[in-house]
């Protein structure tokens, strides 16, 4: 796990990259990379390249990037893990191919030498990496097909540029810093912004599962070779033919595939541990995979001691049973006003979510973690958010209200007049009848941020059209009515929107910013292949029972069947007993007290950025 830097001036009078710019980039990245550092530029001076390093496959010098091939014509700089590359040197081995190192960076180049571009569709890992090809004179730049790695870039005035981070980009001083409206208006009402945007007018995110190509004369091309709705849909139709009596068997098969495939390191790898049977089954699999003890972290509040939100005694006694090290970390009042400026500085994108990540991250850290596995992803993949049952119903009992049309879109105009001017009453209830026509619309009306009717509210108006006007223009990627099932429709929304615009991407900054790589188990393309079908039919029980049945060590029926209560922080607490969270007490609007604490949160977040504290009402 890195962090990883270039300039590529395929179009410019500029005659050579600044390595000043360059070191500038990679170095504001070095917590992502404490064991190393590297920077290459081309004999021609177009291409600069800079990699920070976190080594945890092939510690010697050997794994030190940017890494090129014996002949030169081929460098790469990569961040990620790549969980199959044993099995693709072994193949390339056959073929003739020679290795210097037992680094998965090596087999990329060999790999992308071997079959092209191609060689994307037989990596099983989570990756950004961008690839010279000095032969052909272009730059590839590829992202893993669930945005699990991130990579960012900006191209004008003949200068493409990436980074692993989007303020490490601005650390170089040549991009400007003028807000892009459709990333904030996506903040407000998603609580992070949406692919391919970005805070910043002149910085995008390579969407997830696509591959970005730039030669040159400065042609570019992006296209997506990934794309999980067609997942769903395979999955869903190939389990259809498998029987019942198989279907458990082949899901634990998978699930163990998964969490072995994760455990390839040449350090210890922890994970963390909470109540719930994600993370638990994915920590009990890796204690079976080890002869030592497992470290198990695990994040208690302290205003929730005693509380039925307190998590610790129930991921102690899993623990106990599972026989791992357990770590549990408290988090108080008074460490969290220590570490908020901290947490918001490092912050690489709004978010409104991720304190909890950040504080077990540090504990890992401070034991001397590297590499830790996280629950994360179950959810999504098996249906155990209450959206899943919830949508299908709200949609199924608003059929009645949209079997007049007249009559309703009457209604309907009536009661968006009601909507933008009294919202304050009830905002996420407002315009119900107009957003539970489809599950697109209930989704955002169950899981946004702010409902688009309160925006007005927040920040200017030709700012919040400009906004809407650009996010419709990405529908399109982030549609779902292709699907072929409801359910299967839910798990894509959850996936694209919920977990890889804000879970996904405060795992990668968070734990990077603790030098800790945080690994997946349950995000992972094969698995969603084999076991989404299968939940979608209802042949692996309900919700997640099949994660705890994969475990050679069983959980007792008050850990299996205990409601689910999420990662939660006492957030509320916070805003009103904190003077470092008062921001929203300014505004009008959100002083109301049907207003939730999150949207109170998000305007807290927003007022730390001076470029859009200026828009904000």
């Amino acid at each position: 796990m890195c962090g990883i830097n270039g300039i590529f001036l395929h179009n410019s009078p500029v005659k050579s990259v600044d390595p000043e710019e360059l070191l500038a980039t990679r170095d504001y990245m070095y917590n992502r990379g404490p064991d190393g550092e590297g920077l290459w530029i081309s004999r021609c001076g177009r291409i600069g390249l800079g990699h920070r390093r976190l080594a945890i496959i092939e510690l010697s010098s050997l794994g030190a990037q940017p890494m090129h091939t014996s002949d030169g014509q081929l460098s790469i700089t990569f961040n990620g893990e790549i969980y199959n590359h044993i099995e693709l040197r072994k193949n390339l081995e056959a073929k003739g191919f020679t290795f210097r190192s037992h680094s998965d960076t090596e087999v990329l180049l060999h790999l992308y030498r071997d079959l092209g571009i191609e060689m994307i569709e037989h990596l099983r890992g989570m990756f950004a990496f961008a690839l010279w090809d000095n032969h052909n004179r272009k730059l590839i730049v590829a992202r893993d097909p669930y945005g699990i790695k991130p990579v960012y870039y900006s191209n004008s005035s003949g200068i493409f540029r990436f980074a692993s981070q989007v303020k490490a980009l601005l650390a170089g001083d040549h991009i400007d810093s003028s807000i892009n409206p459709a990333g904030l208006v996506s903040f407000l009402l998603w609580g992070s912004a949406s692919e391919p945007f970005t805070l910043y007018q002149n910085i995008s995110i390579l969407p997830a599962g696509h591959i970005l190509e730039i030669d040159n004369f400065g042609k570019k091309k992006i296209h997506q070779y990934w794309d999980i709705n067609n997942v769903i849909n395979r999955s869903y139709s190939a389990s259809t033919k498998i029987p019942a009596s198989q279907a458990i068997e082949l899901g634990i098969s998978a699930i163990k595939d998964s969490v072995k495939a994760h455990m390839v390191a040449d350090v210890p790898i922890g994970t963390f541990l909470s109540a719930g049977l994600d993370s638990a089954t994915i920590t009990g699999l890796a204690q079976e995979l080890v002869n030592e003890p497992v470290t198990a972290m695990t994040l208690a509040f302290e205003e929730f001691i005693g509380r039925s939100l307190d998590e610790v005694p129930v991921a102690t006694e899993i623990a106990r049973i599972l026989g791992v090290r357990h770590n549990i970390v408290t988090a108080r009042m008074d460490e969290v006003e220590n570490e908020l400026s901290t947490f918001l500085n490092t912050m690489d994108q709004p978010s409104i979510d991720g304190i909890n990540t950040w504080f077990v991250s540090k504990a890992a850290k401070n034991a001397g973690l590297k590499v830790v596995l996280s629950g994360l992803g179950g959810d999504e993949m098996l249906g155990g958010y209450d959206t899943f049952e919830t949508i299908p119903e709200i949609i199924k009992h608003s059929a009645g209200y949209n079997s007049n049309l007249l009559l309703n879109n009457l209604f309907f105009n009536i009661h968006s007049f009601f909507a933008a001017n009294f919202s304050h009453l009830n905002p996420n209830n407002s315009d119900i009848l107009n957003m539970t026509r489809n599950i697109t619309s209930a989704y955002q009306l169950k899981k946004g941020l702010f409902m688009p009717w309160e925006l007005k509210h927040l920040i200017d108006n030709d700012i919040m059209l400009e906004g809407i006007n650009r996010l419709s223009k990405i529908a399109e990627f982030e549609s779902v009515s292709n699907i072929d099932s409801d359910f299967g429709k839910i798990v894509a929304l959850e996936s694209k929107k919920y977990m890889r615009n804000q879970l996904l991407r405060d795992t990668d900054w968070i734990g990077m910013a603790h030098s800790l790589e945080i690994r997946v188990p349950l995000v992972d393309h094969v698995l969603l292949n084999s076991l989404v079908g299968l939940a979608a039919n209802r042949k692996i029980g309900y919700k997640k029972e099949i994660l705890p049945r994969s475990l050679s060590t069983k959980l007792g029926d008050n850990i299996i069947k205990r409601p689910k209560t999420g990662f939660t922080i006492p957030i509320w607490r916070w805003l009103n007993n904190s003077n470092s969270f008062s921001a929203w007490k300014r505004n009008r609007y959100l002083r109301h007290e049907n207003i939730i604490p999150n949207k109170r949160w998000a305007y807290c977040i927003l007022e730390q950025c001076p470029q859009i504290s200026k828009y904000l009402k």
